[in-house]
């Protein structure tokens, strides 16, 4: 974190490289739930690998694929000498916590129903909401905590989190929760000196060393087998995919790229707590891409928990929308 708030006052001094970080409620929630979106079909071809695929290997496939088209964003939003950044400690540091996030949101999935694990996932807002007061200043009005509130009582009704939340795979997406929440709040900060093709291609860069040094730690120690379905996504060694696994797991390069682009663009235009309601969003897909590609049938307490999280969404946006 020191290095972090090193990195934002330097960056006050500096003139913007990117304009001053916009107000715009309406931009903001659009990208982020466009972006949610995205992800969301990323979760689904994740899930549908990781019984045969080890996540290093996933994410560094992945990783390499989104290069070239985060570079050329790059290049059209601010040219690539804004790669040379002097706030490359927070840029790496965010890029960290994003890796973790990711890494641990995925290592649930073969533990954990899809539904479950986004159900946990979605604590974020409540994180972001907490923080962004201490962090940056930015203090929620009670509407915007009664639409968190009731966003969150929509998850647990739609999802009903019984006996199979207590899963220790569970807390890994609490983890994932609480630092990808912590990301996206720096990803407000750095919003006035970076542009968020840059902090993107940082991002995609962690992932790609960190993913290999994964692998590369777990091979020099022989370490090739775990009994917990998580731990065994994390350890198993690489292995040559087929090609229509190639094309899904290289597909998620283009979806990451995108995704990632939204999401950031979301932070960098409107206020964390306006938008991270809007997180929420994603719980409606998990349901759906599970009937679709999973067999789960929804209930109609799916039915009932959308209905509370579409409401507090249009909560948010009206309030966001208020001078």
């Amino acid at each position: 974190m020191g290095l972090f708030e090193q990195g934002a006052r330097d960056g006050a001094r500096r003139r913007p490289v990117t304009g001053p970080v916009q107000n715009s409620p309406v931009r903001g929630i659009v990208f982020l739930c466009l972006g949610v979106f995205i992800f969301s079909l990323q979760d689904a071809v994740i899930k549908q690998v990781s019984g045969g695929y080890p996540l290093s290997q996933v994410l560094s496939m992945r990783s390499v694929v989104a290069i070239p088209i985060l570079l050329a964003l790059v290049q059209v939003e601010v040219g690539w000498r804004a790669l040379i950044s002097p706030d490359i400690w927070p840029l790496l540091g965010r890029g960290t916590l994003m890796f973790v996030a990711y890494v641990a949101y995925y290592m649930a999935f073969p533990a954990l129903p899809l539904a479950d694990a986004v159900a946990l996932y979605f604590t974020v807002p409540l994180f972001v909401t907490a923080l962004a007061g201490p962090l940056l200043g930015e203090r929620a009005g009670w509407q915007v905590w009664s639409a968190v509130g009731v966003g969150f009582l929509g998850v647990l009704v739609m999802l009903q989190p019984g006996t199979g939340l207590f899963e220790p795979a569970a807390l890994l997406s609490l983890i994932s929760a609480a630092t990808y929440g912590g990301s996206m709040l720096m990803a407000r900060r750095l919003g006035s000196v970076q542009s968020a093709s840059v902090m993107a291609s940082y991002q995609n860069a962690v992932f790609l060393v960190g993913a290999l040094a994964i692998a590369g730690l777990f091979m020099l120690l022989g370490i090739t087998r775990a009994e917990h379905p998580s731990l065994q996504f994390l350890v198993r060694p690489w292995v040559m995919p087929t090609l229509w696994d190639t094309f899904l797991i290289t597909a998620c390069g283009v979806v990451a790229a995108a995704g990632t682009m939204l999401l950031t663009s979301a932070y960098r235009v409107a206020r964390a707590s306006l938008v991270t309601p809007f997180e929420y969003s994603g719980v409606l897909w998990a349901p759906l891409w599970g009937f679709l590609f999973f067999s789960e049938v929804p209930r109609m307490t799916t039915v009932a928990g959308a209905l509370l999280i579409v409401g507090a969404g249009l909560v948010a946006l009206r309030v966001a929308k208020q001078p």
